[in-house]
């Protein structure tokens, strides 16, 4: 523990002397410093006992000095300075999403920005993108991280919450002594918001584990301490709940801590049935402990097929466990393509070319351009000879691309507010994929904005219908609509309903999705991209897919694009 506090140190050094915009072959020395201590597999306090610091790859007489200063002490002099020459509301800006100490330096060196208010101001007048070494890419992440971190309103964005999550568990699991490690609660049930993160780890030092993580850079302040467990908040503002467990306990621990309450209480009550008792940290019979390796076990001697996290809302997973009637969840494995990106013909950031190589990376097999149209004049949307003269430049730009990938020409398409579409029916039906979607008058009643949807999804040119609820996750509630009665419309019609994967939205919801399946209604979980880092954002929209029970069938970018071709063709 004491080489990751001390890698810790100097990564935090690092971060502070970039900010100040310091000498680049000190920061890198630094941050070496940083990588050689985690990596070192020996004892650098008993090198320290021994005079040998020095002897460590990558640390000097001076690094190893400030090593042996912070063992003796617990403080680093140097690093106490520069936490005082740098403003605290620099510090504040590491936390958003996307941003590093060297956009930092930029940022406040020419704007003079000290604040995540200026900051997010300065994104939004687009400030940002005309500074050195940023560009309207980084701008644009940076206002979509200061917006999930702003409008959580007590409940935490999956996607600011799992990244987070992500790095405190990979220094944790770089620790000796720790045997197993899982995020726990709504997290792990991967719902699209949650309160806090738990994390759970196997370890027979808990103690000094729980110590350790007190010293996290990630941690603002410590609310409550104890052996074998630590709350704290991080620096992003979210509580973090670490629980350490001897590694018997880890198993039945884990189902606990997973919950959700109601399913383990229907666990519990088919335990007892069986004659067996769940308890906290245990499983009993005749009061007696019984030894368990991992989670499976447990539903094994309850007589259940595992149960995924995402299905654990007591919604009848226990009754279909019992009777082999789980679903095969959809994975990222399966997916074969996106349906829905924009380009720098509209408010995307990155030309066709670039989307594409993107999505190849992924192991896509298609990628649908879906530009705006011109109604939506705040995105640049398209006129109908510009989508048309895009469609020709799409077809153009697959002609050079290798087999086995391919582009399709589409658009997102504004459903006016009477129903009516921004396009004409001639120009859609020249487009591979046509999708619709609501982006202004959100505030209709809800008979006037059902009527709306369902005439636009009744078009036979239009495939998909975009984020259907319309809201935005902490800053805009989904209109008022009767999603049942959409549906049915869309069972009707054919028309496919959209799970958007972008981490503001997860719309449809799991519970909406889950009944759309019911319904016969296919559905496509699309990025919404705006960039080609978006398109990694399927996995969140996966989420939603597996916690509405949807296995790789029920979505069409799953299939082929000749089967998703036929599908449109036949509706």
């Amino acid at each position: 523990m004491d080489k990751l506090e001390a890698a810790w140190l100097f990564a935090e050094i690092a971060d502070l002397l970039e900010i100040k915009g310091d000498n680049p072959y000190r920061i890198r020395a630094y941050r070496r410093a940083a990588r050689a201590l985690k990596g070192f597999p020996g004892d650098i306090r008993r090198l320290w006992q021994e005079g040998r610091l020095a002897t460590i790859p990558g640390i000097g007489k001076e690094l190893a000095a400030k090593i042996d200063e912070f063992l003796r002490t617990g403080t680093c002099r140097f690093l106490e300075e520069l936490r005082q020459e740098v403003p605290p509301g620099l510090l504040a800006m590491l936390a958003v999403p996307g941003v590093g100490p060297r956009t930092v330096h930029t940022i406040y060196s020419h704007l003079g920005i000290t604040t995540l208010a200026q900051l997010e101001e300065a994104a939004r007048k687009r400030r940002l993108r005309q500074l050195p070494g940023l560009g309207a890419k980084t701008e644009l992440k940076i206002l979509k991280g200061i917006n999930l971190i702003n409008n959580r309103q007590g409940r935490v964005p999956l996607g600011v919450a799992l990244p987070l999550a992500e790095e405190l568990s990979q220094d944790l699991a770089a620790l000796d002594g720790i045997e197993a490690l899982s995020f726990t609660g709504s997290l792990r049930r991967r719902r699209d918001e949650v309160g806090d993160i738990d994390i759970l780890v196997a370890t027979g030092q808990g103690e000094k584990i729980i110590e350790f993580f007190s010293h996290s850079p990630h941690l603002a302040r410590i609310l409550a301490k104890g052996k074998n467990r630590i709350v704290a908040v991080s620096r992003l503002g979210i509580e973090v709940d670490l629980w350490a467990v001897t590694p018997d306990q880890y198993a039945p621990a884990l189902l606990w801590a997973t919950g959700s309450r109601r399913h383990y209480r229907r666990l519990q009550e088919r335990a007892a049935s069986l004659g067996l008792e769940l308890a906290e940290c245990r499983v009993l019979k005749s009061g007696k402990a019984i030894q368990l390796e991992e989670e499976k076990d447990i539903y094994r001697l309850l007589e259940l097929d595992y149960i995924p996290p995402e299905l654990r809302e007591d919604r009848g997973e226990v009754e279909a466990a019992a009777s082999g009637r789980l679903p095969s969840l959809v994975t990222l494995a399966d997916i074969q393509g996106d349906l829905h990106c924009h380009t720098n013909w509209s408010d995307g950031i990155e030309n066709i070319e670039e989307m594409a190589a993107a999505a190849r990376a992924l192991g896509y097999r298609y990628l649908a351009i879906t530009d705006h149209s011109h109604s939506l004049g705040i995105a640049g949307g398209l006129t109908p000879e510009r989508v048309l003269e895009q469609a020709e430049e799409v077809r153009r730009i697959n002609e050079k691309l290798p087999a086995g990938f391919q582009l399709l020409a589409g658009a997102e398409v504004d459903i006016l507010p009477d129903g009516s579409l921004d396009f004409p029916d001639g120009v859609l039906r020249q487009l591979d994929v046509v999708i619709a979607s609501v982006h202004s008058h959100f505030r209709q009643d809800r008979e006037t904005m059902t009527r709306r949807i369902i005439k636009a999804i009744s078009n036979p040119h239009v495939d998909i219908l975009a984020h259907p609820s319309g809201r935005i996750l902490g800053r805009r509630e989904p209109y008022e609509v009767d999603l049942e009665a959409v549906l049915a419309a869309a069972a009707q019609w054919g028309t496919v309903l959209e799970i958007n994967a972008s981490p503001d939205r997860l719309d449809l919801t799991d519970t909406w999705a889950r009944r759309a399946r019911e319904m016969g209604v296919k559905l496509a979980v699309n990025t919404d991209a705006h960039a080609g880092e978006g398109l990694g954002e399927m996995a969140y929209g996966l989420t939603v897919a597996r916690r509405a029970w949807l296995e790789p069938q029920d979505l069409i970018n799953t299939w082929p694009w000749e089967r998703v071709r036929d599908y449109f063709a036949k509706r």
